[in-house]
């Protein structure tokens, strides 16, 4: 395939060269958001005067029966191409000849590359951030069903405060949320159109950017043409919302994983979510959530790919850009991949409740509701936080626990210490007490799931 720009040079580029200089193995994807910019743009020349209006209509026709052929597998990708953007110019001069050649008028390479990732991207982020909701969802079902579930909360990874599993599932429901917040932001961005900025400086002829970007459903167009063709900031912005959810499903994974564990033993997950040992018959690994916390690092990876490719560029375009796609491709890929994997992973696992209330009756995690106890008696907090210590420490030299503790050996410490503390330190007080807002009582965590699905709503427009 001849190239389009060789009518400058006298001798062909090197076929190592072409190879290297390829980007079609990665960019083809892009085909459907191609095909539609360039409609858009066929139909605005059209309507300009630019080309006459049988042309546009021509190239329109042809454009859609170049888009039916790929999908249908009719027309197979030149591998040989330079990029998808040649092969569909070059496609359509072959079947209209001189008319296929009118497309690229007023136009260059430059904003029609920074115009199909744009689209090809606001068409991930939806279907990123429906994959978030269906996750999101299944964190309410959860909850929902575990609203008064006891179990240890930690902080150092040592137990701290008893929660419910609702309450730990709902943290996770709000960092999710913002990270719909944060694809809603970056596709705000996003969503303005390059085209007409040409190579860097626009054009001489009479085009309308407004009517293109409208076509597109986009929010308008760029107001810069330097601008247009030389940022790939709202790609960095979106790999770095994708790190941000991937490092929560990251955190998510490693919990799980300990979770899991003989250790810990709180939740089992279903064997089609895990995988056996070549050598130990009694394993079952969640190689899933393996998985997931490796490829958060791959993501993160992707973002500063992103970063260092952009960080030393002089304006306008430079081929070092081109490395956009494949780090920003993998990156959406990747995370596609984990959230489709996870939903049904925790929809089908296991909650083994009797061994979270057994892990949070140990480790005195009601101790700051014994000293709460003593502070609505009128005792000072820090006073009471040394008396409790106090206790603390005598019930593990007798190997006892708060509960179990005789109320003489409380009121040795304080004669503030009555029958009743026993009911202020259970485990069930100490949970359904907790009803502030955002707290773990199972009518605080009920509040939360109603709070979240509403949220969701909004952010995902019903």
């Amino acid at each position: 395939m001849a190239m389009m720009w060789a009518g400058r040079f006298s001798k062909e580029v090197d076929s190592g060269v072409n190879a290297f200089n390829s980007s079609i193995a990665f960019d083809a994807r892009m085909y459907r958001q191609d095909i539609a910019g360039s409609i858009a743009h066929a139909t605005m020349l059209g309507e300009q005067g630019i080309i006459s209006a049988g042309d546009s209509l021509e190239i329109i026709g042809g454009l859609k029966e170049i888009l039916a052929d790929l999908e249908s597998g009719k027309l197979q990708f030149d591998p040989n191409a330079e990029d998808v953007h040649m092969f569909i110019e070059a496609e359509l001069t072959s079947r209209l000849g001189d008319v296929g050649k009118r497309l690229h008028t007023s136009r260059s390479r430059n904003d029609q590359v920074a115009l199909d990732i744009r689209l090809y991207l606001r068409d991930e982020i939806k279907e990123i951030r429906e994959l978030v909701k269906k996750l999101i969802e299944t964190l309410c079902d959860i909850a929902g069903k575990h609203a008064d579930t006891i179990m240890p909360g930690y902080t150092h990874l040592q137990r701290a405060q008893p929660i419910t599993f609702g309450h730990h599932m709902m943290a996770y429901a709000q960092m999710l949320l913002r990270d719909i917040e944060r694809l809603n932001d970056t596709e705000k961005r996003m969503n303005i159109s390059p085209l007409g900025s040409c190579a860097l400086a626009g054009t001489t002829y009479n085009i309308d950017r407004s009517r293109t970007a409208a076509l597109l459903g986009m929010d308008g167009a760029m107001a810069n043409s330097l601008d247009g063709v030389s940022d790939r900031d709202f790609c960095m912005e979106l790999a770095n919302a994708l790190s941000i959810c991937m490092v929560h499903l990251s955190r998510f994974s490693e919990e799980i994983i300990l979770w899991c564990s003989w250790e810990f033993k709180f939740i089992e997950l279903d064997d089609a979510y895990t995988t056996g040992s070549s050598i130990m018959p009694q394993k079952k690994n969640p190689d899933v959530t393996e998985l997931i916390r490796g490829k958060t690092a791959r993501v993160i990876g992707d973002n500063m790919t992103l970063l260092t490719m952009m960080k030393g560029l002089p304006l306008a375009y430079n081929k070092d850009m081109q490395e956009d796609k494949e780090a920003i491709f993998d990156a959406v890929d990747n995370i596609k991949l984990c959230i489709s994997t996870f939903i049904p992973m925790l929809a089908t696992m296991t909650v083994l409740k009797d061994n979270m209330r057994k892990a949070a009756a140990k480790g005195f995690i009601n101790a700051t509701d014994c000293a709460d106890y003593l502070v609505k008696k009128g005792m000072p907090f820090r006073t009471a936080y040394k008396i409790t210590g106090g206790l603390v420490a005598h019930c593990i030299e007798n190997n006892t626990t708060l509960e179990e503790l005789p109320l003489e050996d409380y009121k040795k410490q304080s004669e503030l210490f009555e029958e009743d503390v026993y009911s202020a330190i259970s485990l069930d007080t100490c949970v359904k007490e907790r009803k502030s807002y955002g707290g773990p009582s199972p009518e605080s965590v009920r509040a939360q799931i109603e709070l979240v699905q509403k949220k969701l709503k909004e952010l995902c427009n019903g």
